[in-house]
């Protein structure tokens, strides 16, 4: 699970944005919905990730972030030494919610659904 705790105590504050993306940039991306979200590739890649916020809004219980991540996936050859794929990055995004515990930081990931 996301432990976002910096992201709590800047939740009212200018800085917000940008402890937010720097403390999400450093977490596991094993913690994130993002191998299910690939589009143009077929594994994550070891690239760092970035967000941009979208909306944030707060509950009794949690602060509530709505991004856009931005990281690059590879589509993963047969790993042969005579094995002529490239690993070229792909740009890949998907929108996800953060739904982070006022309390203790801890972070529940979902995929974000369109608002119609």
């Amino acid at each position: 699970m996301l432990q976002l705790q910096q992201s709590v105590q800047h939740w009212n504050s200018d800085q917000f944005a940008q402890v937010f993306k720097t403390e999400l940039a450093a977490q596991d991306k094993n913690d994130l919905p993002l191998q299910q979200n690939l589009s143009y590739s077929s594994y994550v890649s070891d690239e760092p990730v970035s967000a941009v916020i979208l909306k944030r809004h707060e509950s009794d219980d949690c602060y509530i972030v709505d991004a856009s991540i931005f990281y690059s996936g590879i589509i993963a050859g047969c790993s042969c030494a005579d094995d002529p794929t490239p690993l070229d990055l792909h740009n890949e995004a998907c929108e996800l919610t953060f739904y982070i515990d006022r309390h203790n930081g801890q972070t529940r990931v979902e995929e974000r659904h369109s608002e119609l």
